[in-house]
């Protein structure tokens, strides 16, 4: 489904923009996994896992996104710059259907401007949208306090934990925590 697009500003003073991602973002797209790969061990992918990623599947990741009825990518763009992407989906299935899973991801320049807090309202306000749903989930990687405190100033809580569910290059295991935000309605 497509975004509405809408500007911010940045608490930096510079403006922002939100929209669903078109085919002219796909090369973009690619650079925007690649670069926040390398900036964060929080990700599920390292920069050379980046390679199975190609325009082909941006832009079929985009059409998809673009025409569900499940699911809607929002990308901020910051002087034309593709700096942050998050998606919430969810799926058709009858015992499932009221579970929405959303993810977001942002360059580093840009943390600490208030760009994820708005991707994020975003993809919840579209879920809102939705009289089947009635949760949001999502994981993070221990260690993450910055992903932790944002989800949780938005009213989503810790209800499990995947002991030792990642492992880095050096060996070191880090549990994943898995949190809700229920929709009232």
């Amino acid at each position: 489904m497509l975004v509405r697009e809408f500007e911010f500003k940045m608490k930096d003073g510079r403006t922002a923009s939100v929209r669903s991602p078109r085919e002219d973002d796909a090369a973009g797209l690619l650079d925007y996994l690649y670069v926040t790969a390398c900036e964060t061990e929080f990700l599920m992918r390292y920069p050379e896992e980046c390679g199975k990623y190609t325009i082909e599947g941006e832009l079929r990741f985009i059409k998809n996104a673009n025409s569900s009825d499940r699911e809607a990518a929002a990308l901020c763009l910051v002087e034309g710059e593709i700096v942050g992407l998050a998606n919430v989906s969810w799926s058709g299935a009858i015992k499932t259907k009221h579970r929405a899973s959303v993810a977001i991801a942002l360059i580093r320049e840009f943390w600490d401007q208030g760009i994820g807090t708005v991707l994020m309202e975003e993809l919840i306000r579209i879920a809102e949208e939705n009289e089947d749903l009635i949760q949001i989930e999502l994981d993070f990687i221990e260690g993450n306090v910055r992903a932790r405190a944002l989800y949780e100033k938005l009213g989503f809580r810790i209800v499990g934990v995947k002991p030792n569910a990642i492992r880095l290059k050096d060996g070191t295991l880090l549990n994943e925590y898995s949190m809700i935000k229920e929709i009232k309605r």
